[in-house]
């Protein structure tokens, strides 16, 4: 690892902005706050895959991964993180280094002539270019590289120096934000500002969760200037230093780059949510009163509190067939950051009973929170085994798994409801219209009749009562062409089976012919 990278590394594991991180002693802080891994080992995700996490959103960016395929040969639509415009961001990228490349020292001369291509045949607003494992350990330098090309051709190219053995997806997302830090923010000035003009930091846009608030905004006046990196342009990013107030969604990931753009243009940030009725009204209000506080008129605020009204009450109407269908239901919550408090509020309003949380991901104000809602810190949970979610789901008496598609499999053989509340998936649940969504989407669950038939006994596991009637043996056996005796319909009783003593021999004659081979594997 170089040395800019080790320092870059240091300061973003001793983040002020991080709640965790500050009430840590000065010695702990100094660790950092999480474990290193080492090359090949980075299980549940390494600190390159939480860099394309945070970056890959940028709609018309072609991103190109310095490095062999298997590093980025399937890793198209990195998640289900939507656009508005360009589908560049869809396109992967890749230097495809070969065992010579590596040997014979050909790696920056690939990654030169791959920017040239791509520029070529794309026209992209910009190339980020992501080191790896292989590249990083063999020492080519992206920044030259990087810096070369943009020079030659134009085309901003950005490099992001994370490859994955500097640690985890999570430090992998604050180094991607850092990249943009370092090479992208302030670069570009917007041609008009406006009093109303925010940042989103922390939100992908996830199956087009950011379009179902971006239209409240739009009826107050509010232009999301920049986004990190949720439906966002290059050129968006590069002028975010110039908005007006910052939300962010999860600070987890990215909390360094909403404190330095505080720090370095005096754009303030808040820290909010918009899961859940009470959440996405209250997130409207910090917005709008940031923005009075930065100059904006005061009459935003009066503006907002209509809006929340109006919205609010059209919400609670659209729920009301839901809410006795979802109400007293209980609901074991296996997420990370911000919904691991976010979407408990949003159930609680709905009047369901939220049985358990997980912590993964969370921040101090995370667990402070949860706290806050549920009472106490008896109903959060640590990383979960998929046998300690199975126990937990059974001793809790719950209703339906809400989670990430990982676990779906543990509510399957529980024989549970299960809706995917993570990353992956398919259905939006943000803002007003999100709550309608995901109250429908857990109706759609718990409430289907399948169920109740699954957990019902199987057909052999009922005691048999009444009988059957056998029809008579007609024709020949289609397998042995043996014609059967002719008898009359029998009536069975549907009893417990005889002993098989009791059971009646075939026959005379009925089986003549059709002994045994002695090679007959069966006879073993």
């Amino acid at each position: 690892m170089s040395e800019a990278l080790k320092n870059k590394v240091a300061e973003v594991l001793n983040e002020p902005g991080c709640a965790t991180n500050s009430a840590k002693s000065e010695g702990a802080r100094k660790k950092g706050c999480t474990k290193q891994l080492t090359p090949g080992a980075a299980a549940g995700g390494c600190a390159f895959d939480g860099a394309m996490i945070t970056l890959q959103p940028i709609t018309d960016v072609a991103h190109l991964v310095h490095a062999p395929l298997a590093c980025w040969g399937n890793g198209w639509d990195n998640r289900s993180s939507a656009s508005s415009g360009s589908d560049l961001y869809r396109k992967g990228f890749t230097t495809d280094l070969s065992e010579l490349d590596i040997v014979m020292g050909h790696g920056e001369k690939k990654l030169f002539r791959a920017i040239h291509e791509v520029i070529k045949e794309q026209s992209p607003a910009a190339v980020f270019v992501y080191a790896t494992c292989v590249t990083a350990l063999v020492g080519d330098d992206i920044e030259a590289v990087c810096k070369a090309a943009t020079a030659k051709w134009g085309t901003p190219c950005i490099p992001v120096n994370v490859p994955g053995f500097v640690g985890s997806k999570n430090l992998g997302n604050k180094l991607g934000g850092e990249a943009l830090l370092d090479h992208v923010i302030g670069t570009i000035e917007p041609e008009t500002t406006t009093p109303y003009d925010i940042n989103i930091i922390g939100d992908f846009n996830l199956s087009g969760e950011q379009w179902q608030v971006k239209p409240l905004l739009d009826r107050l006046g509010i232009r999301i200037l920049g986004s990190i990196s949720g439906d966002a342009r290059y050129r968006q990013i590069a002028q975010m230093h110039r908005a007006k107030a910052t939300m962010l969604v999860c600070s987890q990931a990215l909390v360094n780059v909403a404190r330095k753009m505080q720090e370095r243009w005096g754009v303030p940030y808040f820290e909010g949510s918009f899961y859940g009725i009470a959440d996405t009204s209250e997130a409207l209000r910090k917005i709008c009163g940031l923005l009075v506080e930065q100059g904006a008129d005061i009459e935003l605020l009066s503006r907002c509190e209509a809006l929340i009204a109006e919205e609010e009450a059209k919400t609670w109407a659209a729920l009301e067939p839901y809410r006795p269908r979802v109400a007293g239901k209980r609901v074991l919550l296996y997420t990370g950051g911000h919904k691991t408090w976010s979407v408990v509020a949003a159930l609680q309003e709905l009047g369901m009973e939220v049985v358990g949380t997980s912590m993964r991901k969370a921040t101090q104000n995370d667990r402070a929170r949860v706290v806050e809602i549920m009472g106490d810190a008896s109903h959060m949970y640590e990383n979960m085994a998929p046998r300690e979610m199975y126990d937990a789901l059974a001793a809790a008496k719950a209703d339906v798994l809400l989670s990430g598609g990982r676990s779906q499999f543990v509510a399957l053989k529980a024989r549970m409801p299960w809706v995917d509340v993570n990353q992956e998936k398919h259905e939006p649940y943000a803002g007003y219209v999100g709550m309608v969504d995901l109250v429908r989407a857990i109706d759609r669950s718990v409430n289907n009749p399948i169920w109740a038939e699954l957990r019902d006994p199987a057909p052999w596991e009922t005691p048999l009562t009444g009988g059957v009637v056998l029809p008579a043996p007609k024709g020949a056996c289609p397998v042995t062409n043996m014609k059967g005796a002719e008898r009359a319909p029998t009536l069975l009783p549907q009893v417990a089976a005889a002993p098989l003593a009791a059971v009646a021999a075939p026959e005379a004659g009925l089986l003549d012919g059709l002994a045994n081979s002695p090679t007959d594997f069966e006879d073993d």
